[in-house]
């Protein structure tokens, strides 16, 4: 792409209300980490279950989700679903596609959905990654959240190190 191209690319970020955008984030999770990582049909199932979660029992005022556009085309996604515990949130299935990445899509879709959680009166914001996704990891710890636990796993058939993420966004930085 010449220098000065992605410049003029068009980035919308919205929320992810409209027919396809749930199917969209549980088919591309599955070719993306299948293709980039090797993880199996159990990744594409726990995300259809995070999303099928989400759609069934969301409460506006408390839960959302956007898609990140590029030029009139899905390209990133997040959802924010309220926690466990009371005044927590957790952040969930962060996705930029390759041909996005770059862009700073996976930061402003974080940032949309921390300044939601903000909105919505929750206190703080957990996640949980996989120790591999190092460019996620980034956009983490950019926003504040620190490491709170970590333990060896066998999932998606492989070897994985299993990290919760946290942040209390009454001390956190917007990050942006």
């Amino acid at each position: 792409m010449p220098q000065g191209a992605d410049d003029r690319r068009e980035v919308v970020i919205r929320r992810a209300e409209r027919p396809g955008d749930l199917g969209w984030m549980v088919m591309t999770h599955g070719e993306i980490y299948a293709g980039q990582f090797g993880w199996d049909a159990d990744f594409e199932a726990l995300v259809a279950g995070v999303v099928a979660g989400y759609a069934a029992q969301r409460s506006p005022a408390t839960e959302a989700g956007w898609i990140a556009e590029v030029d009139g085309e899905r390209a990133g996604c997040v959802l924010l679903v309220a926690g466990e515990e009371p005044h927590m949130a957790k952040l969930r299935i962060l996705l930029v596609t390759p041909a996005a990445r770059g862009l700073g899509l996976g930061t402003r879709l974080v940032a949309e959905a921390l300044a939601f959680a903000r909105k919505a009166g929750y206190r703080g914001v957990t996640l949980w990654t996989t120790g591999n996704l190092v460019s996620a990891r980034r956009i983490y710890e950019h926003f504040g959240f620190t490491l709170a636990d970590e333990e060896p796993t066998r999932s998606f058939g492989h070897d994985l190190i299993s990290q919760t993420w946290t942040v209390d966004l009454e001390s956190a930085t917007t990050g942006i």
